[in-house]
């Protein structure tokens, strides 16, 4: 049988192992882009999976006073649309981690 300080000196390298599979998994994340459209494509909006946004796209035959609030309800759009890929993308790339993770059954890490 393993001793009290063998067991804790484990889980402290587990714990170790976990904290830097954690941050390589994060450090992925502001890697991997994502693009939202709405408006059948005329606004786009690039972010990454942790939902950092790197850019904005807007058709150019947009620009029309007269649909300020047309361009306005399609850049938030866009905005939510990448917002989910984001999300979606995250949660696989997580999710990868975990499975090389001994853990217990019904057990969900906090991402």
């Amino acid at each position: 049988m393993k001793s009290m300080e063998e067991m804790m000196a484990a889980a402290q390298e587990a714990a170790q192992t976990v904290q830097r599979q954690m941050n390589e998994a994060q450090a992925k994340l502001e890697s991997i882009e994502v693009e939202g459209a709405a408006g059948g494509g005329l606004v786009k909006v690039r972010a990454t999976a942790k939902g950092r946004i790197l850019g904005v796209s807007i058709d150019d035959s947009l620009m029309v006073p007269a649909d300020k609030q047309m361009l306005e309800d399609l850049i938030a759009a866009a905005f939510n649309d990448a917002r989910t890929k984001a999300d979606r993308a995250s949660e696989q790339e997580m999710s990868k981690m975990a499975q090389g993770m001994p853990l217990p059954a019904g057990f969900k890490l906090p991402f």
